[in-house]
């Protein structure tokens, strides 16, 4: 009676933060989350507060959806239906697709009300709007693996929109439907066949997920298909160079060579149903995260160790003496100490490279110029001094990458400046180098798509550095799964 009365009365204050401006929203949203996963019941008749308003940032939307997912019930599902189903026509396509996944997760949690969710995914694959349907599809495949043999009358819906799937996710999923039911699907081969042209190009998912689908139909038709599997073993095996495709393949090849019931009874396996909810926080740390609430953690969903911890400063303490050791100057042989980082810049200016330490205040020669040549020598615009090899100018010299034209300084290593689903399959990762004092752009162009790419060009934006384009980009012609280092 006490914890009910307490989460009566937690309920009003949380529904009334949700008028503020979004950023208070997003903490408290967040915190809620935690909340009704520990005691879904004290916002279970709070549903409309979690609607999502047309003016809402993104990510308020997207955690009003989560928290409409954890919220739903038998009592509420036609309700939380209309409104996924009005926000899958929505113009942001990040939305959109969380909103139709968001339908398939209401019919794996709520069983009474899955053939209604199917049945709003059908209407949605209707609307031939190219991102719908392939997250449809993608949840209809966990909708079959949760209710088995339930829903096959659609496939033949689904099988019409084949063409239309170019997500590795999407493709992935049609083909495991089909291999599962194919039986059912009277041009099973076919439809498998047709992936198998550009076998090469695939990605890796729908690779695998092809291999076995066609195990599958031939496991549950072996007389026609005979020469389908054979043609997908040897390309998994011999012009693969994805190790987990070559082994997959060499498994079932082994199988099918020695003892198909064997086979049968591993490919052919029942599988288990998939769970409710599988992004539920861990129970030990959504307790720890519960005792935090209105902090950062419970912000982040991370407990505070995990962004708090080791920001003192490392350190190494010397070996204990043994009880009759005596102060001396001499060092612990193998005992190092990592100092804090706010005394780092203090020891660089005490550091006396090739010489003694000396220490601040005490006189003695100056800090190393660590602009290697002088302030002097910076102005009048000309080349320092050679110094001896090994003296602190040269050495901090090389340090910084300007010791001469022979080292050519750190080079950073490359990071993905467009990625495939944003460049439409190009992806291009790239760093900044020096050499020979001018700067070089190093750019890997990866073709992910599924045609050639050419006509590429480079335009640097007027910048404070001055930085152009010394000549254009010579990339003629760029084949689907080429890769070219420019």
């Amino acid at each position: 009676d006490f914890v009910t009365n307490i989460s009566k009365k937690l309920s009003p204050p949380l529904v009334t933060l949700l008028s503020s401006e979004p950023e208070v929203q997003y903490v408290a949203l967040r915190n809620i989350n935690l909340i009704i996963q520990k005691r879904p019941d004290i916002l279970k008749h709070e549903m409309k507060v979690f609607f999502v308003k047309y003016n809402d940032p993104i990510y308020i939307k997207l955690e009003k959806l989560d928290i409409m997912i954890r919220l739903t019930s038998q009592a509420n599902i036609a309700q939380v239906l209309s409104e996924l189903k009005e926000y899958s026509t929505e113009v942001d396509v990040d939305f959109v697709r969380k909103s139709v996944r968001a339908i398939g997760r209401c019919a794996i949690k709520v069983e009474q009300s899955a053939e209604r969710c199917v049945s709003t995914l059908l209407d949605l694959i209707q609307t031939k709007v190219n991102y719908v349907v392939q997250e449809a599809v993608v949840v209809i495949k966990d909708i079959f693996r949760k209710y088995p043999n339930k829903y096959e009358s659609i496939i033949g819906t689904l099988c019409e929109n084949l063409d239309t799937l170019d997500e590795p996710e999407a493709r992935a999923s049609m083909i495991w439907i089909i291999g599962e039911y194919a039986e059912r699907i009277d041009n099973a081969d076919d439809l498998l066949e047709s992936f198998l042209d550009n076998f090469n190009d695939e990605n890796s998912q729908v690779q695998l997920q092809l291999l076995t689908a066609i195990v599958k139909l031939f496991l549950k038709r072996p007389t026609d298909t005979q020469e389908l599997v054979q043609q997908v073993l040897s390309l998994a095996t011999q012009d693969s160079e994805n190790p987990d495709l070559r082994d997959r393949g060499f498994i079932y090849w082994r199988l099918l060579s020695t003892d198909p019931a064997a086979a049968k009874e591993v490919v052919l396996a029942e599988k288990p149903l998939i769970a409710e909810e599988t992004d539920l926080l861990e129970p030990t740390l959504l307790d720890e995260l519960i005792c935090h609430i209105a902090s950062l953690a419970s912000v982040y969903h991370k407990p505070p160790t995990a962004f708090v911890e080791g920001k003192v400063g490392l350190k190494k303490m010397l070996p204990a003496r043994a009880a009759g050791d005596t102060d001396s100057d001499q060092e612990v042989a193998g005992a190092t100490i990592i100092p804090e980082p706010g005394s780092l810049i203090g020891d660089l200016l005490d550091m006396d490279i090739g010489g003694a330490a000396v220490p601040r205040g005490q006189g003695g020669a100056p800090a190393p110029d660590l602009l290697g040549g002088g302030l002097d020598q910076l102005l009048a615009g000309g080349p320092p001094e050679p110094t001896a090899a090994g003296g602190s100018n040269s050495l901090l010299g090389d340090i910084f990458g300007m010791g001469g034209s022979a080292h050519a300084g750190y080079v950073p290593p490359k990071q993905v400046w467009l990625s495939a689903d944003k460049g439409k399959g190009l992806e291009i990762s790239g760093t900044w180098s020096l050499r020979s004092n001018i700067i070089h752009m190093e750019m890997t162009f990866s073709n992910k798509a599924m045609q050639a790419m050419q006509g590429f060009g480079i335009q640097l934006n007027k910048n404070s550095f001055g930085l152009v384009a010394s000549q254009p980009l010579n990339i003629p012609l760029l084949n689907a799964g080429q890769t070219l280092d420019i």
